[in-house]
């Protein structure tokens, strides 16, 4: 293989990865659409929402406040709060409330992470239906009722509910592409992964969750393991702030990513489209071609370096120093410099990327992430 053909494969599939994969996407979903099956009834299956906290005294009483507003039948609603080994107020807090929805707190007093907190949850669950969420989503007084009417689909056995990021950044950009993605492939066949912050499971297809996976994913992966299908539920809304500065929301993409990369690769026979079908092609297209897109990147820099000598290469290689160097701009520059799109675009797609390559990195070296540090937004 030429180097000048090396360099265009790795910019083909950097292209596939962002721009290819959601237009292949949207050209299939055009073919095969899957609808789900949901009458205009009211539908109230039995709820048990499952909150993880860890020193969460900040926000708990907003969360509190925020179940307690939901419009789902009291009777057909139970709260599980599951401490990891809070070491704050957070348990004062929470015996402390004084609201109308009536509240179980179990804990685990010693950290152990937040499979072991799920899974004290899932011990405890009494429902048919499993909500997850986080403290630091607020949803909509609707949101429960949105996103269990997909379950209706005796098909449907896993049902993501929508993360509304405010205040921009790198992060609300991310999660806009995700949310759009995660929309087509929900009338293809499956999602590529759930929201972690707001997600529905059956509860008999509920395993126990595994130290080091990212939970979300894993329950993508083991509900179309048992041959059901997992899906969005655009109608069903949280919103949460962005985080609070750059190093955090880079922390919290490796932790997520070196999570993710073990859950699959935990299932990596999901990747044989003879055993999974059409979700083979969204787990290799979301997930591994988007998570090699640094290597590719490399590739692309190191074989242009060898066809200098060519005036158009030599044109694509300053436009990638460009790229590199509006970056350094956004890292070293004032703060007002990261607002201006020149800047803002090629800073995201640099980092985001030398968050996944940092990842591989430690994934590939042995390292595995189980206690866990809720992002502070």
């Amino acid at each position: 293989m030429t180097v000048e053909l090396l360099f265009w494969l790795a910019v083909f599939l950097v292209f596939y990865a962002y721009l290819g994969y959601p237009l292949l996407l949207a050209l299939l979903g055009k073919v095969v659409h899957r609808p789900v099956a949901m009458s205009a009834v009211a539908y109230e299956p039995g709820v048990t929402v499952i909150l993880p906290v860890h020193n969460e005294e900040r926000v708990i009483d907003a969360k509190l406040k925020n179940l307690d507003a939901l419009g789902y039948p009291r009777n057909r609603l139970e709260i599980l709060i599951v401490s990891d080994g809070s070491t704050d107020r957070t348990r004062q807090r929470i015996q402390d409330y004084r609201g109308d929805l009536q509240i179980r707190f179990l804990e685990l007093p010693q950290r152990q992470g937040k499979a072991a907190a799920l899974n004290l949850g899932l011990r405890n669950a009494t429902s048919e239906i499993l909500v997850f969420s986080d403290a630091s989503i607020m949803l909509e007084a609707d949101a429960l009722h949105r996103i269990v009417q997909p379950f209706q689909d005796d098909m449907i056995g896993c049902v993501s509910g929508e993360d509304h990021i405010s205040g921009g950044g790198g992060e609300g950009l991310y999660g806009r592409y995700e949310l759009f993605l995660r929309n087509l492939e929900s009338r293809l066949c499956s999602i590529a992964g759930a929201s972690g912050s707001f997600y529905a499971m059956r509860t008999s297809l509920c395993k126990p969750f595994l130290p080091g996976m990212a939970p979300d994913f894993l329950s993508v992966l083991v509900t179309v393991e048992s041959g059901y299908r997992a899906i969005t539920e655009p109608l069903a809304i949280g919103f949460m702030a962005s985080t609070k500065s750059t190093s955090g929301e880079f922390t919290r993409k490796v932790r997520t990513l070196i999570r993710g990369m073990t859950a699959l690769w935990h299932a990596r026979a999901l990747l044989n489209p003879f055993r999974s079908g059409m979700f083979a092609l969204v787990l290799w297209s979301h997930k591994l071609m988007r998570w090699s897109v640094p290597w590719f990147m490399i590739l692309a820099l190191v074989a242009n370096l060898f066809l200098l000598h060519n005036m158009f290469y030599l044109v694509t290689f300053l436009l990638q120093l460009v790229m590199y160097g509006l970056v350094l701009l956004g890292l070293l520059g004032p703060a007002a410099w990261r607002d201006s799109p020149i800047i803002k675009l090629p800073l995201f797609l640099v980092m985001v990327n030398f968050s996944i390559l940092v990842s591989w990195l430690r994934f590939l070296t042995g390292t595995r992430l189980e206690i866990w540090e809720p992002t502070r937004r």
